[in-house]
């Protein structure tokens, strides 16, 4: 029986399961796909990380040198199958895990396959989990085709078409870009919030690398200095429908855990007219899409890019540990004082990078549970039967008295 269970065979619990086993802890992943990495597997095509290769390695292993400056989608997840065997990690598939229960001072993951026992319990199940498309009125009745962002893969099954992309966040800023290159009749951006944008790299840094430089700033130093940083690189996108938003970049990040676009191709697709953009869908009349502004527009294609929910109320949410908007309360080497043995890793945006961050984490959490297990108590190490009790006994060349059986 293991000493901790990982939850999500993504990077971020292929990261905690490393760490936990470098400090001596077994540990088993489970996951409810069928392969490693399966988020990644199922984003579009020409996605890439934002954050450059020598800032993205998870800890233990390096994003090989041949992925390239910025690493494809197919490269993240051959990375993270790597991974896994590098650490030689346990990995448990097609496990959907259904609920956890404390009894005692242990945790039970029930799973549709049965249900592990452990002391320690990471969640990572990543912070795109479950689809959320939001409940236009008459989108049933819609003519067109009408897809979330997580069934979209390539512009060119869409070229031709007149396509409406809703949600100005990176997935929908790329999948305009996408749809202009692969040869769209047209592609309108639907924009309800303008958004901070800003470029992927200038003058070779990477504009992340500096989200890592200066996030430790107050925030209102951090929003001066971005806000500068836009007015350069940027400018004034105001006669395109995107005018400076009135909050600051980090400000947003915090407050709506909403990272800034990073442009790959994007303002210059604006700037020549062949992305135009829109207000905010209300809903939907036929082949129409119904505008915020009073307008309508027909589109062939609408893609709704409008984000995920992180889908853990079912899981954790009888435990008392998410927030109103259904976030982990705590992350990191924190636990809440209601479930001790219990981490969250995944779940926000941070600014200095996804990849970066997780890691960071693994190692926090890693260290929290090497401290937990010097307070726990020695019975605990205590044999679980007579039988075993007898058997130690009888070998005491193979087992000298200072080794424990775990539960």
């Amino acid at each position: 029986m293991p000493e901790a269970v990982v939850i999500g065979a993504g990077p971020a619990g292929l990261a905690s399961a490393a760490m936990l086993q470098r400090v001596g802890v077994e540990t088993v992943v489970v996951d409810r796909a069928d392969s490693i990495g399966h988020s990644w597997r199922g984003h579009y095509d020409r996605l890439r990380l934002h954050t450059v290769r020598w800032l993205s390695h998870l800890p233990g292993f390096r994003i090989p040198r041949k992925y390239g400056r910025w690493v494809a989608r197919d490269d993240v997840v051959r990375y993270l199958e790597a991974y896994a065997v590098r650490h030689g990690l346990e990995v448990r598939l097609n496990t959907a895990v259904e609920r956890l229960h404390r009894e005692g001072d242990r945790w039970r993951v029930h799973t549709a396959t049965g249900d592990i026992e452990a002391a320690y319990v990471v969640v990572a199940t990543g912070h795109n989990h479950t689809p959320a498309m939001p409940p236009w009125p008459g989108a049933d009745g819609f003519t067109g085709d009408l897809l979330h962002a997580s069934a979209y893969r390539t512009g060119a099954a869409y070229a031709g078409r007149s396509v409406l992309v809703v949600g100005c966040g990176n997935t929908g800023a790329e999948i305009a870009v996408d749809l202009v290159e692969n040869g769209a009749s047209e592609v309108a951006l639907s924009v309800r919030t303008p958004p901070h944008i800003v470029l992927r790299e200038k003058y070779g840094v990477p504009s992340l690398a500096l989200g890592v430089l200066f996030r430790r700033l107050p925030v209102r130093v951090f929003d001066t200095i971005a806000a500068a940083v836009r007015r350069v690189d940027v400018g004034d996108l105001s006669a395109y429908g995107l005018p400076a938003p009135s909050d600051g970049l980090y400000q947003r990040l915090l407050r709506d855990d909403s990272v800034p676009i990073i442009d790959v191709g994007f303002i210059e697709a604006l700037k020549a007219g062949r992305i135009t953009v829109v207000p905010a869908v209300e809903g939907f009349e036929g082949d129409r899409v119904l505008l915020a502004d009073g307008s309508a527009r027909r589109a062939d294609v609408v893609v709704a890019a409008t984000g995920y929910r992180r889908g853990l109320d079912p899981l954790v949410g009888h435990l008392g540990v998410l927030d109103e908007t259904g976030r982990p309360a705590v992350r990191g080497a924190a636990t809440h004082r209601d479930a001790p043995g219990l981490w969250f890793t995944g779940y926000t945006n941070p600014i200095s990078g996804m990849f970066r961050e997780l890691g960071i984490d693994a190692k926090r959490i890693a260290r929290a549970v090497v401290r937990d297990r010097a307070r726990r108590p020695a019975a605990e190490s205590a044999p679980v039967s007579p039988v075993l009790d007898a058997l130690r006994a009888s070998l005491p060349t193979v087992l000298p008295a200072k080794q424990s059986w775990r539960r």
